[in-house]
């Protein structure tokens, strides 16, 4: 009896487990949570990114409408201004070139890429829904693509590839055809565009993005002939639904903002090597 008195008291002695930190339960961690998976490239690893991936692809959704209805439910209840950056992609693989505000887009509503495209499209809606109904004061931009410093090296942006892989010594992947061209505003322009359309009176939509026009061949090129000379070029499979051509007119920004960009292309880029070589800790060849 001793004996199983002495084992009963011993089983009850045994500690639980630790409890999880109690950030794994805050909503903030778990929406910014990352999450490793090994044996990613087997036959049950491989389905099971495939359906994480979905996930990551509604969450985009998610951020654009419920996000911007949070945002624009603040502003009703404290009666601030609004600012929405929104992007060339509401244009999808454009039919019309260059692109300006007044034209409506041609996107695949059930393509790979259309949870960011069409999440941005239902936020500007949502944008003009709230300031027709309730007289919210709403600022809607349109930004083409943008590079610079701080960028995240590895986000599988064409100008962030690019210069890291010249960085890195690594062959520049240009995505086939390589015809298919963009246009690139530096970061500082973008950023007064975006000053200038919240302190002015357009509501908007407003194209904010450099009208210089690059094919991706012609930038890889660019990248290679001011980075890193004996690095390699070559192509990889596209993306499906990758737009063709994406330039903007900016005669709007021109002319009730008095914004246009300044910096080129050329000038642009040296900058945000020297970010890249700080961060990655590879100081230029003599």
């Amino acid at each position: 009896m001793a004996k199983e008195a002495s084992q009963g008291e011993n089983h009850g002695s045994v500690k639980p487990p630790p409890e999880p930190s109690p950030l794994r339960k805050a909503r903030f961690f778990q929406a910014n949570m990352r999450i490793l998976i090994t044996g990613g490239a087997g036959f049950i690893g491989s389905h099971l990114v495939d359906k994480l991936m979905q996930n990551e692809k509604n969450e985009t959704i998610k951020t654009n409408v419920i996000g911007t209805l949070n945002m624009l439910g603040l502003a009703k209840r404290v009666g601030a201004r609004i600012l929405l950056t929104s992007t060339s992609e509401v244009y999808g693989d454009p039919l019309v070139h260059p692109q300006d505000e007044s034209y409506w887009g041609n996107v695949n509503p059930i393509g790979v890429r259309s949870c960011y495209d069409e999440g941005k499209r239902v936020a500007e809606t949502l944008m003009f829904d709230y300031h027709r109904q309730h007289g919210i004061e709403i600022r809607i931009a349109r930004i083409f693509n943008t590079y610079g410093p701080r960028m995240n090296i590895d986000d599988g942006r064409v100008v962030s590839n690019f210069i890291a892989q010249a960085i890195r010594d690594e062959p520049l992947t240009v995505q086939l055809p390589g015809t298919q061209t963009r246009s690139f505003c530096y970061v500082s322009d973008m950023v007064d565009g975006l000053i200038r359309l919240m302190e002015g009176d357009n509501t908007g939509p407003i194209n904010i993005g450099n009208p210089g026009e690059f094919t991706m061949t012609e930038l890889a090129e660019t990248v290679k002939e001011m980075i890193n000379p004996e690095v390699k070029i070559i192509t990889v499979e596209n993306t499906p639904d990758d737009p063709r051509q994406r330039k903007p007119v900016i005669t709007k920004a021109k002319e009730l903002l008095g914004w246009e960009p300044k910096v080129k292309l050329r000038e642009g880029i040296p900058l945000m090597e020297e970010d890249f070589r700080q961060r990655l800790g590879i100081p230029r060849k003599n």
